[in-house]
């Protein structure tokens, strides 16, 4: 029987990799690389895909991400893994590049604007490589509330609802009011300099009157994708 990697791999003045975070919650290790050098990331990801490689049968479910790279992370990460997703919306590189077999319920992402969509993106990839299914509808921002309306049968019958809005904000209120199932609000930096880079839609969405809003930080796609795949998750016995 192989041995698994070791719980933590110590990068000396880099990192010290969290290797058991799959076995204590069932999902990998992020690499979040905005902030790290180009260097740092390929050391990181290198050191993952020695430890996880040929430990197949213990690997986490789910891909390792890597988030919020630049350019120059994307570079890096190509050379270390040739095999990875990448995905440059979304400024996210998923390795194993596949998925895994969607399991639980769905995962419905709302992306207000198509300025909105990088987040969004990063929600809806985050969701997909934890093992949900997951389906985006874009450009349904309250301006046009009619959209939102010609979707309800689509928008009740997801498990849980993730609103990537900035501006104002208003789009989770609306939603939750709508709906059955929680809904995950990701205030976005989208907007005019009255909006304060995603902290007027951030006051928006905590100070939403409808029941049942999540809210997580400006631009956090990821965390938001990540609550998302949880509630979503099967049921079990």
């Amino acid at each position: 029987m192989a041995e698994g990697p070791d719980p933590l791999d110590s990068l000396h003045g880099i990192a010290e990799l969290d290797l058991g975070r799959g076995d204590r919650r069932g999902y990998p290790e992020a690499v979040y690389c905005e902030g790290k050098t180009p260097e740092q990331v390929r050391a990181i990801a290198l050191s993952l895909r020695e430890s996880l490689s040929d430990n197949d049968a213990d690997a986490p479910t789910g891909s390792v991400l890597f988030t919020r790279c630049g350019p120059e992370h994307l570079a890096a990460l190509a050379k270390v893994l040739p095999d990875a997703a990448v995905d440059g919306t979304a400024r996210l590189v998923a390795w194993p590049a596949d998925p895994p077999a969607p399991t639980g319920g769905d995962v419905l992402v709302l992306c207000a604007g198509t300025s909105d969509l990088p987040v969004a993106r990063e929600a809806l990839l985050t969701a997909q490589h934890l093992g949900r299914s997951t389906e985006l509808v874009v450009d349904i921002g309250v301006a046009g509330l009619h959209r939102v309306l010609s979707r309800l049968e689509q928008l009740r019958s997801a498990r849980v609802i993730v609103v990537v809005a900035g501006m104002d904000g208003a789009l989770a209120s609306v939603v939750a009011g709508l709906v059955s199932a929680p809904v995950v609000a990701v205030p976005t930096s989208v907007g005019y300099g009255a909006a304060f880079g995603g902290l007027a839609p951030l006051l928006s969405m905590l100070n939403a009157c409808a029941p049942g809003v999540a809210v997580v930080n400006i631009d956090n796609g990821y965390g938001a994708g990540h609550l998302a795949a949880q509630i979503a998750a099967p049921h079990s016995d």
